[in-house]
């Protein structure tokens, strides 16, 4: 609730702000879904409340450096809103990334340490363990910047993850990496009393990069912790791998979907286009409401598959999450070309 007020308080004063010196986003690029200009500094406000939030309650200790993770949202809020203001080459961004997901891993020691028999592999090595863990930060910072394109998507996906986060480490009484999770979950919040249509304000790059951020170190977190659960709780998360999986399946696929489509369609993967999967279901009539109502469902429906189904395996439930997401897509793809061809229809009985 904390982080919820202040995260309220803050945001009138930044759009008053952004009011007053014109900070406003860019209607006129092309994968803009509004017609005028709309603040994209909410992330300064979630990044605020997250900080202030953490600092005064928390429960962390040696395991979860708490200097480690600030000073790497410190830096991707900063660069974020630097994109948000004046733009950030591809370049930079990613070398930053790297910069912010190498102190974790190397001075935060936040790492995958084993594999769980997925593809066969148990145990990692020191350096396969550093290199897995910060290609799978930089993925997820990354991932949440990408669905950062519609009214809600990317807060509520956020509040999706974490709330899914919050609740099992409540349930393995881990709660100091709870009160993380329901810190940046209230901040956002709090935003989208802001950002749900008609949205008045955007998190921009400052608050998509830090959720991001803040949802892989717990994702990692999660995976670790189940190493050292008690015998009578870890019968029931014996698939954490799978579970992770799922809980962060929204942001995943539609990242992975839309890099491989531009690399087989020749184009760079870091090419901008409005072929999102949210993009898409906005084209067959929904609104953003409905559209993040949508994600924000089957991304649900993903995790709770994973809880049920754990005596499954971790392999077969990620390959089981996998094609609960491909269907889903293969839906949106036949409803498009179905709502394209009644529109030929139509134009043709016209003519």
């Amino acid at each position: 609730m904390f982080s919820i007020a202040i995260t309220l308080l803050i945001i009138p004063s930044i759009l008053h702000v952004a009011r007053t010196r014109h900070l406003y986003d860019d209607v006129g690029h092309f994968r803009k879904q509004h017609d005028h200009g709309i603040p994209r500094l909410g992330g300064v406000a979630i990044f605020v409340s997250f900080t202030i939030t953490l600092l005064l309650f928390s429960m962390v200790d040696k395991s979860m450096p708490l200097s480690y993770l600030l000073i790497g949202s410190i830096l991707l809020v900063a660069m974020g809103i630097k994109d948000d203001l004046s733009g950030v080459n591809s370049s930079t961004k990613f070398i930053i990334q790297f910069f912010v997901a190498a102190i974790l891993v190397f001075l935060g020691d936040i790492r995958f340490t084993s594999m769980y028999g997925v593809f066969g592999i148990n145990d990692l090595p020191y350096i396969p363990s550093a290199f897995l863990s910060i290609l799978f930060i930089m993925l997820i910072v990354n991932a949440f910047n990408l669905i950062d394109g519609i009214d809600g998507l990317a807060g509520t996906t956020c509040i999706v993850v974490n709330g899914a986060f919050a609740a099992f480490f409540i349930y393995i009484h881990h709660y100091e990496y709870a009160a993380i999770s329901l810190t940046i979950l209230g901040a956002v919040c709090g935003f989208l009393r802001y950002n749900l249509t008609p949205a008045k304000i955007f998190m921009g790059d400052a608050g998509s990069l830090l959720i991001g951020l803040i949802s892989a170190i717990m994702a990692v977190k999660f995976v670790e912790i189940n190493k050292q659960l008690s015998p009578e709780v870890k019968p029931i998360l014996n698939t954490v791998p799978a579970l992770t999986f799922a809980i962060l399946i929204g942001p995943i696929f539609d990242t992975l979907r839309v890099f491989t489509l531009r690399v087989f369609s020749g184009t760079s993967p870091f090419t901008a286009d409005r072929n999102h999967i949210h993009h898409r279901i906005l084209r067959l009539g929904f609104t953003h409401m409905q559209t993040t109502a949508i994600l924000a469902g089957i991304n649900i429906i993903s995790i709770i598959i994973a809880f049920l189904l754990s005596d499954l395996g971790n392999f077969q439930l990620i390959m089981l999450i996998l094609l609960n997401s491909l269907i889903f897509n293969w839906v949106v793809t036949f409803s498009l070309r179905s709502k394209e061809r009644e529109k030929l229809a139509l134009r043709n009985l016209f003519l």
